[in-house]
């Protein structure tokens, strides 16, 4: 070439040679992906990419990377950068999967906001620099974008791709995704802009449980006589004569699920990003730079369930255990003396997630040898509901009163779960018989049930400025700073507007116009489960219409209070501001050296960071919990807020220290130690008592009430950190590398329960309250009657009702002791407090550094292409142990201390690239973990083993056009995970492949 012209070298094994000079170079553990070319990114998701590198491994969102985890560490203990500045973090939705959308804050950066377009590079940072801002304990993973005076002249590239997911069922078919790069300099100045608009319509189909309820088996649990009053002690209340199976032994642990529920959702993501990078160099010693990113995530679900529920009312006649020694699961229930409803609960959740980020950098060399650096930050993520009304979700329940039996059948891959039905009319009983009559399950026996709408923020704002100044030398250099960083997390959730319809009990089927409604068969929207034998029928709507029209028609039953209308609560039930001050400085000394003719690199560093913690909280506590039903409660909001607030400080002081060296020109050995922390998750440092749970029945019969609390004191995290490794780089593109790694952890943060009274709220069920004693009393002089939720809240109407029940308890035997009876009670009448009632007791879990944790493992990695074949492989396995984990046998609701998202991972990625073809065939691999815990029980939620095969081929057509097709998931692989046996499903999603085929221009 001409003397001056530039060679640009572009692809794949350029990207991963990149990568691997990042590796080879840098002090300490660091691993690196690079773009393939401008605008090109090696996924279109970052999340994806970083998978790729040894030691990460990633949550998926409806089958989208979303959460980093790195080595063992979750999303919440890794610090992430954009050009070295931290970047906020919000995310409140519920995201296709099954929490609510009043989920916590959380303080995990979520990639699923960010494409991937705008970016050059990443970089993950395993062992701490005193020059990085604190707080990965996991990684740093800082992504860099391109900047204008990097490379004078013009450049432009523009890309597009058409979308199709396999799993898409209501959206488009094919969804857009446009992108575009500019930029340009003249070596003073720069500009460069990068925008996308990614558009996608997708679905899936999941079977969920929603809670596993764990006790001990009772000596006289299974001693069932006709006639017997106080038999069926424990969770499940059977009939005379019932059938057992692998009946768990008195005193072992066993387990009894509420329900199955078979769930569509279909999916719309609308994703925005734009960066704008402005540049100026007055002189070859000043640089200046501007930088704007924008990224805004638009996301709206539909969703819908049919639930198959256990009525539970001394009406189970069969069980099957499944004979683990262990902890006893049913593999098999049959439920008789219906009728019940089946419940279709529909549900729209939006939210959107907004990013605005400025930056300005100055750098200055003052000498030859000496450079200072001012860089300012500030930065805001919002997620915040988009729904009509203000809501972020909207749940209309509706069902079918028609279920005279059932069966819950956990034999299969895919539980299954079967009723009869009878929509018939007549008295027999003493009640009419809720349905149409025509003998078929259609949309005529569908009615109303509850309205609930949901709202639920978060905004996370982050200013930082850092002043940086750096000395060169011969042999190494000498760097320093003190930087400044303020962060507010605001965290408002409105409390749940509650508004009952036709009630629980369906009191008016046929009240929602067939014309809002639809049948759809749940049991048949699945491509990899086999749920023939199941139920085929039910009904789905949109939530926002059935709730509107439903809101409209039963507008008498609202109240000043509570009106009734498509629209949030105006009370808050929680507004939570979190205020961390940090002030940082730092000291970094590198020298390189030699050591027996073989060169050496040795860097030692110090940072200190002080912060201080204010944590406020506005709350509007509840007043009151009224019982509806056998199982059911709400709990009323107050209306005089109450507020907290709670002052901490800390401080902490981290060295760091890397040494490296060259055994030989292609063999680089490397040993770290050093000191990094994480903070403790917003939600955890909340100063306010939430999430009241009322456990599911009478705390007469064996329920508990619970809540939780943060704990603003809480420390960080401090992990003590070891690395040894070595690398082994034998060509210009392949290299194999060894390491392990210690990490030992102090002010682990565990979860204390234990009893509370809460702001006075009585408990109308509490073993101790006059109507509870009086109500189990009149149920045991009448013969027959066995003592369950059912006939205990049936006997409680009936003696608070004398005008309605003249004949007091006698009545129960001919208006309340058949199912259809206790339904149409529990639909008229609801328990409300008294004043001789007990305050109520409740489970308060609070968190605490409590606990000292080692982590420790290895990690193996490998690149090798084929001479001048064009063929390639990487391939890398990580291995992650640790001395703490859950313990599956543990006493229901006991403290539990586990590390999430602990796991090995693997990857596996064959390359070909030559003259204009490239592709690449990916396999990813994640072993077994702990994703965190859920229900009363204190239930740990394990996710299986997980692997996926991901391909993409891209051809040159000219030297500036490239053509592409990419597939995602190709096999199609499924997810699934399980409680505390792996009979316990917790919750299985039947996903497939996406592809995109796109072409990009380059001028």
């Amino acid at each position: 070439q001409d003397e001056g012209d530039e060679i640009v070298i572009t692809g794949i094994k350029a990207s991963l040679q990149a990568a691997m000079d990042i590796k080879r170079d840098s002090a300490g553990v660091v691993d690196a992906i690079s773009a393939e070319d401008m605008g090109k990114f090696p996924d279109t998701n970052l999340a994806e990419s970083l998978q790729r590198i040894t030691g990460v491994s990633i949550d998926r969102t409806n089958g989208e990377g979303s959460k980093v985890t790195v080595r063992g560490f979750g999303d919440q203990n890794n610090m992430v950068t954009l050009n070295g500045r931290t970047m906020p973090a919000a995310g409140v939705y519920g995201g296709g999967g099954t929490s609510s959308s009043s989920a916590g804050a959380t303080r995990g950066f979520d990639f699923a906001n960010l494409a991937s377009e705008s970016v050059s590079g990443v970089q993950v940072y395993k062992t701490g620099k005193a020059n990085i801002a604190a707080g990965g304990i996991g990684a740093t993973v800082n992504i860099q974008t391109a900047k204008p005076l990097d490379r004078e002249g013009f450049r432009a590239s523009v890309g597009g791709k058409a979308l199709s997911d396999s799993t898409n069922r209501t959206g488009d078919d094919v969804t857009p995704e446009l992108s575009g790069l500019v930029s340009w300099s003249n070596g003073t100045f720069g500009a460069g802009l990068t925008a996308s608009h990614q558009e996608r319509d997708s679905g899936s189909g999941s079977i969920w449980v929603n809670e596993w309820q764990i006790s001990r088996w009772a000596a006289n649990h299974n001693t069932n006589a006709v006639g017997q009053t106080t038999n069926n002690q424990g969770l499940y209340r059977f009939t005379p004569g019932v059938k057992l199976t692998n009946t768990p032994a008195v005193g072992q642990l066993y387990a009894r699920p509420n329900d199955i529920r078979y769930i569509f959702s279909d999916v719309q993501r609308e994703r925005d990003n734009a960066q704008l990078t402005l540049q100026w160099a007055p002189t070859d010693k000043i640089t200046t730079t501007l930088d704007y990113t924008y990224a805004q995530n638009d996301l709206l679900e539909r969703r819908g369930e049919s639930t198959s529920w256990l009525d539970n009312g001394t009406s189970i006649d069969e069980v099957i255990f499944d004979g683990n020694k262990n902890i006893a699961s049913p593999l098999y229930i049959h439920e008789t003396k219906g009728p019940r409803d089946q419940g279709y609960e529909q549900q729209l959740r939006t939210q959107t997630n907004t990013l605005n980020s400025v930056g300005f950098n100055a750098t200055f060399e003052a000498t030859d040898t000496f450079t200072v650096t001012l860089d300012a930050h500030d930065s805001k993520m919002e997620s915040l509901p988009s729904g009509p009304g203000g809501a972020g979700q909207i749940s209309a329940t509706f069902g079918t009163p028609t279920q005279m039996s059932h069966s819950l059948d956990f034999r299969g891959k895919a539980p299954l779960f079967t009723m009869v039905v009878d929509d018939s009319k007549f008295k027999s009983d003493g009640v009419t018989r809720n349905g149409n009559n025509n003998g078929i399950y259609d949309v005529g026996d569908v009615g109303s049930q509850i309205i609930r709408i949901y709202a639920n923020n978060q905004i996370n704002e982050i200013t930082e400025v850092k002043l940086a100044g750096a000395f060169k030398f011969d042999d190494g250099n000498f760097d320093f700073g003190v930087e400044t960083r303020a962060m507010d997390n605001s965290n408002a959730q409105h409390s749940e507007k509650y508004m009952a319809m036709g009630d629980w009990g369906i009191a008016a089927p046929g009240d929602i116009p067939s014309s809002l409604i639809k049948n759809f068969d749940y049991a048949g929207m699945y491509d990899d489960f086999n749920t023939s034998k199941s139920f085929h029928g039910g009904f789905e709507g949109k939530a926002e219409d059935v709730a509107a029209y439903l809101t409209n028609l039963y507008k008498s039953k609202g109240t000043a209070s509570n009106p009734y209308c498509v629209c949030i609560n105006p009370n808050l039930g929680t507004n939570s501001i979190v205020e961390e001050d940090t002030d940082a400085a730092y000291a970094q000394l590198g020298v390189k050296g030699e050591f027996a003719g073989m060169a050496t690199n040795f860097l030692v560093g110090l940072r200190y960071e002080t912060t201080d913690v204010t944590s406020s909280a506005l709350v509007t506590p509840p007043v009151e919990l009224t019982w509806l039903d056998n199982n059911d409660f709400t709990t009323k909001a107050g209306t005089a807020p109450v507020q907290f607030a709670v002052n901490a400080d800390y401080d902490n002081l981290l060295p760091n220290m890397d040494f490296d060296i060259a055994l030989s020109d292609e063999v680089k050995a490397r040993v770290s130690f050093g000191k990094t922390i994480a903070r403790a998750g917003y939600g955890s440092l909340n100063s306010a008592v939430s999430a009241y749970a009322s456990g599911g029945g009478s705390t007469a019969l064996g329920a508990t009430r619970s809540a939780s609390a943060g704990n603003p004191a809480l420390l960080p995290l401090e992990s003590t950190n070891a690395d040894v490794s070595v690398e082994w780089y034998y060509d210009d593109s392949s290299y194999v590398s060894a390491g392990v790694f210690e990490k030992r952890v102090k002010n682990f943060i565990g979860s204390a329960s234990a009893p509370e009274t809460l702001f006075g709220i009585k408990d109308q069920t509490n073993a101790a309250s006059p109507r509870i004693i009086a109500a189990r009393a009149a149920i045991a002089s009448l013969p027959g009657v066995a003592l369950d939720d059912n006939s205990l809240f049936t006997m409680m109407v009936i003696l608070d009702n004398p005008t309605d029940f003249p004949g007091g308890a006698s009545e129960y035997l001919t208006k309340g002791a058949t199912s259809a009876q206790q339904i149409a009670i529990a639909t008229k009448y609801d328990i409300a407090t008294r004043a001789d009632d007990p305050v109520a007791t409740w489970n308060v879990s609070r968190p605490s550094n409590n606990r000292e944790a080692k982590i420790y493992g290895a990690e193996f990695a490998a690149q090798h292409f084929f001479g001048d074949s064009g063929f390639g492989l990487q391939a890398n396995y990580t291995i992650v142990r640790g001395d703490v984990g859950f313990n599956d046998y543990a006493e229901p609701r006991s403290a539990q201390f586990a590390l999430y998202g602990l796991s090995d991972t693997a990857n596996l990625v064959a390359i070909y690239e030559k003259n204009d073809i490239q592709a690449r065939v990916a396999y990813n691999w994640r072993d077994q973990y702990l994703s965190g815990t859920r229900s009363n029980a204190v239930n740990p939620v394990y996710v299986e083993a997980y692997s996926q095969v991901d391909a993409n081929i891209s051809y040159n057509l000219t030297e500036d056009l490239t053509i592409s097709l990419e597939a995602l998931n190709l096999l199609g692989a499924d997810s699934r995970s399980h409680e505390r046996s792996e009979s316990m499903l917790s919750e299985m999603y039947d996903l497939g492949p996406r592809y995109t085929i796109g072409a990009r221009y380059t001028f």
